[in-house]
């Protein structure tokens, strides 16, 4: 079966290359239009379904694969592997609609390795007409074609480096605080894009301390997706966990996800804190958003709030984390190297908020020291 090509013209070595995989002719060419607008993009392959993208990936070599989930011959869930295993490296961005059974193969495809996911319209012509989904894709592109092209640029810097080089001015470094000798009562954790997987390797290292206190996650999805998110989690650990409800007493050994569509608060009562669903407007165009977590749980628990911040888009989270650290918690951010995208993280760590920044894998053996008493 022969493959669309060519669908753009040549484009700068800086441009995010992009191969576009839907079944819908329509929807192929309206994602090559929007994209082929972008400066910093260029389509350069358009195919009809997994086979075809298994075939000609590395022929073509994009940085960022658009991937349908429902196609005849080869649906997207098969075709992930594949793509994967041909190019590790390869940025994946599953495409779907809002559906259960969509919504548990789009987090079965980020817990395989997919980077993010964009939802669809229902309908093609919702499709055509809807500026937030253009906007979002694009941004979503955008952010995550950066950190391969970066990578590319680093090593050609790396071999045309001089010793002039040397002298050039540095970001400065980030400040870490002395970690809090106070024993954390609760567990936050932000996430955003590359949370999935994140939350995947982190839940694995808290097996030991999971039961002794209560675990909450903000995590940047929409209804349904969260209900499902909860659900692997629970199947993950062999620990309770769901949505959060409004009202209920937060309890140690329970994890508590953020509802799609609402911001989670911690309050207050008596010894222990109950749960407050917010229905405010979005926070840093989310919601739920971390801060409302986080800065809640500053107020709640003050210097025995412990909280992580994990790979994601923007800023979202650092100024909760800020007010956790001033109330004397701790606070750790999932470094560059291991982070999809180190925005969150990086925020945190750049507000002075952060007593530790590790790779994705020292971060619960860390925790766990802090939880059993030993030495951070």
């Amino acid at each position: 079966m022969p493959l669309s090509l060519p669908v753009s013209s040549p484009a700068p070595d800086a441009a995010i290359r992009v191969m576009v995989v839907d079944d819908a002719v329509v929807v192929r060419g309206l994602f090559t239009r929007w994209l082929s607008d972008e400066p910093d993009m260029v389509v350069v392959g358009s195919c009809r379904n997994g086979y075809e993208a298994v075939e000609n990936l590395l022929r073509i070599n994009p940085d960022v694969v658009v991937l349908d989930i429902d196609m005849p011959e080869m649906d997207g869930l098969a075709a992930l592997p594949l793509l994967l295993a041909k190019r590790p490296d390869l940025i994946v961005l599953i495409a779907s609609t809002l559906t259960r059974r969509n919504a548990e193969v789009s987090i079965k495809a980020l817990t395989l390795g997919a980077a993010d996911y964009v939802l669809k319209p229902q309908t093609n012509r919702e499709v055509t007409t809807s500026q937030n989904f253009r906007r979002e894709l694009i941004e979503k592109i955008r952010q995550l074609g950066r950190r391969i092209r970066s990578r590319l640029s680093a090593r050609g810097a790396a071999r045309d480096r001089t010793k002039e080089d040397a002298s050039e001015p540095k970001a400065p470094p980030i400040k870490l605080r002395p970690f809090s000798l106070f024993p954390p009562r609760t567990l936050l954790i932000g996430s955003s894009t590359g949370g999935p997987q994140a939350l995947q390797v982190l839940m694995r290292g808290l097996a030991p301390v999971l039961g002794r206190l209560p675990l909450l996650i903000a995590q940047h999805m929409p209804p349904t997706f969260t209900t499902i998110l909860a659900e692997h989690l629970g199947r993950a650990t062999m620990h309770p966990a769901h949505e959060a409800i409004e009202g209920e007493v937060i309890s140690p050994g329970t994890i508590y996800v953020a509802p799609g569509g609402k911001h989670l608060r911690i309050e207050r009562q008596g010894d222990g804190a109950k749960v407050v669903l917010d229905d405010g407007p979005p926070i840093h165009f989310c919601k739920p958003a971390v801060d409302p977590l986080f800065s809640s749980a500053a107020a709640a628990f003050g210097a025995s709030a412990l909280a992580v911040v994990l790979t994601g888009m923007g800023n979202d989270g650092a100024e909760g984390s800020s007010r956790i650290a001033a109330a004397g918690g701790n606070v750790i951010a999932q470094d560059e190297p291991t982070s999809v995208v180190w925005g969150m993280p990086g925020a945190a760590a750049h507000a002075g908020a952060c007593a530790a920044v590790l790779p994705l894998d020292e971060i619960a053996p860390r925790i766990v020291r802090l939880v059993t008493g030993e030495n951070p």
